[in-house]
């Protein structure tokens, strides 16, 4: 994505693809950016979550997610729930007319 200078950012991939995110779903989080290759810094509720390392995470903890990518820099935010009964939407941009789909998750 191109932010309004038209630099390139740094945004997190969540698979699978519905917001909120709930760790029952087993979700992975990808660092994207043109920055360095695994040279991607994660924080789990605003603090340090491991080294420089890999760009993708399986997250088995609740909480708030943002990576760093060396050159393109800090990624929008990435709420994982632990929520027992949850409400999703399709993790995309949506037009008015567009079919939506949610899921009722308990």
């Amino acid at each position: 994505p191109l932010s309004p200078s038209g630099a390139q950012t740094t945004q997190i991939l969540v698979e699978p693809p519905w917001r909120p995110a709930v760790l029952w779903d087993r979700v992975t989080l990808t660092c994207q950016g043109s920055g360095t290759a695994g040279a991607t810094t994660w924080y789990k509720d605003r603090r340090r979550w491991g080294q420089e390392g890999p760009d993708r995470l399986n997250v088995t903890e609740s909480g708030t997610y943002k990576c760093d990518r060396a050159g393109t820099g800090l990624s929008p935010s990435v709420m994982v729930s632990d929520d027992e009964l949850v409400l999703q939407v399709p993790a995309r941009a949506l037009l008015e007319g567009d079919t939506l789909t949610l899921h009722c998750r308990c």
